[in-house]
């Protein structure tokens, strides 16, 4: 299960390798996380490893 303040890795899209942490659980499906740079955007959380 995935939480807030988590530090995952991206494992698909553009995005792929990079470090993210999470900011919010939006469903059982996404989440809302940030990048390195400060960017948020929603990522499928069966993508974060």
């Amino acid at each position: 299960m995935i939480q807030k303040g988590q530090k995952l890795t991206k494992t698909r899209g553009k995005d792929k390798g990079s470090q993210v942490t999470v900011v919010d659980v939006i469903d059982q499906n996404f989440v809302l996380v940030k990048d390195d740079k400060g960017n948020e955007r929603r990522c499928n959380a069966k993508h974060l490893e």
